[in-house]
């Protein structure tokens, strides 16, 4: 890293950690690291650093120490410019509605992350972040809201809530088949807990599938791909979904039908509870109506 780096986020090391190594520590107490990747990369790269130094993952860490997350002067001002939906916008965060295959982040231009400069003010907050933060991950091919902090402290209030799982997240998703009304999954994915309920909104007939569903999720919990996962295993995956729905009932349309719709949290710097949602993806429901008109059409020609 270079001399023109400039230090996005810093932290020092808390009293009585006991052993826990570098890499472990910091993804754990750095909200600017979002994964275990990307806190690899950080540190293969300088861009983590510890008093001022770069050193190994496995390093242990010790009370009073200096963590720094930096970036170049030249990746802060990589800006994307592509218009987003900005569902609200104040000093401290903004919410955005992400379009579907678009990642949020990662190790390329074209991101989230790259594109928030051209659509979101800049803070004038004292913590101000150089480079705006998604507070959270959302698939590549799930649209949706994403939650966006614009100071330090924002940040890290919303990391701790979401460490807490207190914020909660509403979803969209079109189904193969027809659930029960309403119902909780939990099913272990990888190992560890993962629950997630559900609510039926409405069925309509289908040609290919007999029928498809309309539905309102809940994620109680948030392991990677959690909602896709647990759809799948009870018969009814997401319309479009490549990895969890078998090849024979694969829907070759318009990407995925997963959406999220709507999140509640507690506002950062006004400790207040607020609620961000936008409309159903046009799509959803234009599905869903083309999808009846064929089966009544079929079905009245065989009268």
């Amino acid at each position: 890293m270079n001399k023109q780096a400039k230090i996005i986020s810093s932290h020092i090391v808390h009293n009585n950690i006991g052993e826990v190594r570098f890499l472990d520590y910091a993804i754990e107490n750095m909200p600017t690291i979002l994964s275990r990747n990307s806190a690899k990369k950080a540190i293969k790269n300088g861009e983590l650093t510890l008093d001022g130094k770069v050193v190994e993952s496995g390093r242990f860490v010790k009370q009073g120490q200096v963590i720094e997350y930096l970036k170049s002067e030249a990746a802060t001002n990589r800006i994307f410019k592509l218009d987003l939906p900005v569902v609200f916008e104040d000093n401290h965060i903004a919410v955005i509605n992400k379009l579907a295959g678009l990642s949020v982040s990662g190790n390329y231009f074209k991101t989230l992350q790259n594109a928030l400069p051209y659509n979101l003010m800049p803070s004038t907050a004292t913590d101000a972040l150089q480079i705006f933060r998604p507070a959270h991950r959302l698939d590549n091919q799930t649209s949706g809201v994403v939650i966006v902090a614009k100071t330090q402290s924002a940040l890290i209030n919303l990391s701790k809530q979401f460490e807490k799982k207190t914020i909660k997240k509403t979803y969209a998703a079109v189904v193969i088949g027809k659930p029960e009304s309403r119902g909780i999954i939990d099913f272990d994915i990888e190992g560890k807990k993962a629950v997630s309920e559900y609510e039926l909104l409405t069925t309509v007939n289908s040609i290919k599938y007999n029928s498809i569903s309309l539905l309102k999720l809940s994620p109680l919990t948030g392991r990677t791909h959690q909602l896709r996962i647990h759809l799948s295993k009870i018969g009814h995956p997401v319309l479009g979904d490549r990895l969890y729905t078998s090849p024979e009932l694969l829907f070759k349309g318009k990407g995925l039908f997963l959406s999220a719709v709507s999140v509640r949290f507690m506002h950062p710097e006004k400790n207040k509870l607020v609620e961000f949602a936008i409309e159903t993806p046009h799509k959803f429901n234009a599905l869903l109506n083309r999808e009846q008109k064929r089966y009544d059409s079929a079905f009245s020609d065989k009268l």
